[in-house]
């Protein structure tokens, strides 16, 4: 991972900085039904403020499409932002030009402010060099904590990038540091567990994590892939045979690169997706009956996992293992989040998860605050287990 400059870098009395940060929260009819993004926001913010600097938060939020919609203002942010900081949050109703250029001239050493949505001018996702120089004006120096916007080449995220001295907020900076610890400098051996629906959607992801991992564990509706190009009989069940070939082909990979694929060695079954549906477990010699569907995987599945955790130095999470949103389904993935929640705080294993559907599971389960590190970062989080490189990252390297 690239060496790069973090708060501890930062002299910021008395300047102002230009914080990127990602406020896309939920909203439900104006209010917020998740705070965890300000939550996470906030110590940096706190941080910069308590040393004096002048705090101009921007932000992208949904797809206004480079268009002014009153509905995906970041106004409604302000008073949480304030509430979550125990400090006044001033407003600026455009993110450049006079109304931003007026609010950020009118700080004081530890105010806070914050500006409109990045996205209601076309020249953000364009990565615009005049959008960039807009918000570049308005600061002396510049701190991305949105690690989740880091995928993306944006003028708020890369352009300003390059015309401000720039560093890593804190939130970034765990974020960068647990990857890193993931894959970049791991504990070995490094097992990592990916599930999810479909294998063309994670091509990427399989073929950099059976390079790099000593246990690749595939489950979800992408293992019946898997199992049905090896013969498998699989009944009714989701998979792609579309992509039997590739499924094979990266079987092959992760063998010449040593990596030991452990695809469901059981299956847990039933006629329909519907809670409380009766279900049966079948073996993968045995097949999964017609009209059937594989909907989790079994308690041999359950336990083989288990031992190669009991193993492991470093486990990489992206998905869950069978269709957990529906009981009895999430059987096999509460208990190898119960299994690595208790092995991270007993045996000292370093555990990453990420991914929408992941946290999910894992709040299911109720073991987030016992994982080492829980990304909320999504597509960035999966971009960089693909092992590709973050514009909004990169351009934060030292020289």
């Amino acid at each position: 991972m690239p060496r790069f400059r973090t708060l501890d870098d930062l002299d910021p009395a008395g300047r102002r900085v230009l914080l990127r940060a990602d406020l896309n929260v939920p909203l439900r009819d104006g209010r917020i039904t998740d705070r965890t993004r300000i939550e996470r926001l906030t110590p940096t913010i706190r941080e910069l403020a308590d040393k004096g600097a002048r705090v101009i938060i921007c932000s992208h939020f949904d797809r206004p499409e480079g268009r002014r919609v009153p509905e995906m203002s970041l106004k409604p942010l302000q008073d949480a932002l304030a509430e979550a900081l125990g400090r006044p949050v001033a407003w600026a109703d455009d993110c450049v030009g006079p109304a931003a250029e007026a609010a950020a001239a009118a700080l004081r050493d530890g105010d806070v402010l914050l500006l409109e949505n990045t996205r209601f001018h076309p020249g953000e996702e364009a990565n615009d060099p005049a959008l960039a120089q807009g918000l570049a004006r308005l600061a002396d120096l510049f701190v991305n904590d949105a690690f989740s916007a880091a995928h993306r080449a944006h003028a708020s995220t890369e352009g300003v990038a390059h015309l401000l001295p720039s560093h890593a907020g804190r939130l970034m900076q765990a974020e960068l540091e647990a990857l890193d610890a993931a894959l970049g400098k791991p504990s070995r051996p490094v097992v990592a567990i990916v599930g999810g629906a479909k294998v063309s959607t994670k091509l990427d992801l399989l073929g950099n994590l059976s390079s790099r991992v000593e246990v690749l564990v595939i489950g979800g509706a992408m293992a019946n892939t898997f199992l049905a190009a090896e013969g498998h009989a699989l009944g009714r069940s989701l998979q792609e045979a579309e992509m039997h070939d590739t499924a094979r082909a990266i079987l092959a990979q992760a063998k010449a690169s040593r990596c030991e694929i452990l695809l469901p060695a059981d299956l847990v079954v039933a006629a329909s997706l519907a809670p409380g549906v009766a279900t049966r477990t079948v073996t993968i010699e045995a097949g999964v009956p017609e009209g059937m569907m594989a909907l989790d995987v079994g308690p041999e599945t359950v336990a083989a996992v288990e031992g190669r955790l009991r193993g492991a130095g470093t486990l990489v999470w992206n998905g869950p293992l069978g269709a957990f949103e529906t009981p009895p389904f999430d059987a096999a993935t509460l208990a190898i989040a119960e299994s690595v929640a208790g092995l991270t705080q007993s045996a000292g294993l370093k555990s990453i998860a990420g991914g929408g559907d992941t946290i999910s599971a894992l709040r299911h389960a109720g073991v987030l605050d016992r994982m080492t590190y829980v990304s909320t970062a999504g597509g960035a989080f999966l971009e960089w287990l693909e092992g590709k490189t973050l514009p909004g990252v990169a351009a934060l390297a030292r020289d």
